[in-house]
């Protein structure tokens, strides 16, 4: 378990697999940071019928506070949705949720990783940059509320051994 350090001394943040249970949490988190939001049928589509994805859960003492979304398709991960809700960003969550995706990829097989992003969010290009993703071209007009263009960006996935370590890697202590 991980401890955070701001304001939330004595919380503890715990990722955990996404639950039908889960939905109206995560439909809050959904509305805060997209102006596209999936709809409840879709995150429950996800859950019951896709066998390519994989959605997980950031919690701090029990409340959904993140979520993230991924489909596994051969040696590939695609980042369907990742957010954090509004009162918790600024805290580098969204880095952390990140991470632990990312992690969850490479364990479950995966090499490389793949996402969109809209070309004004300079924010999260970063982040993304920063975890190792490169530009790889432009989806026109992907985004139907305003048909703003994409970036799609892939990343390297480390190696890792199914006891959870990666091969050749520095651990940070």
């Amino acid at each position: 378990m991980d401890h955070l350090k701001e304001n939330d001394q004595d919380a503890t943040l715990q990722f955990r697999l996404m639950t039908l249970s889960d939905i109206p949490d995560v439909m809050v988190i959904e509305h805060e940071a997209f102006t596209l939001p999936w709809t409840e049928e879709a995150f429950r589509n996800e859950l019951t019928h896709n066998h390519f994805a994989k959605y997980m859960v950031m919690e701090i003492d029990g409340t959904a506070i993140g979520y993230a979304g991924m489909w596994t398709i051969m040696d590939e991960a695609h980042i369907t949705n990742i957010a954090v809700r509004q009162a918790y960003r600024g805290r580098k969550l969204g880095e952390r949720l990140l991470d632990e995706l990312m992690r969850t990829a490479a364990y479950l097989g995966m090499e490389r990783m793949t996402l969109e992003v809209r070309v004004s969010n300079l924010v999260a290009q970063r982040l993304y940059e920063k975890k190792g993703f490169e530009s790889a071209g432009i989806r026109k007009g992907y985004y139907s509320d305003n048909m703003e263009d994409a970036m799609i960006m892939w990343a390297n996935l480390p190696s890792t051994g199914r006891d959870g370590t990666e091969e050749g890697s520095v651990t940070d202590s």
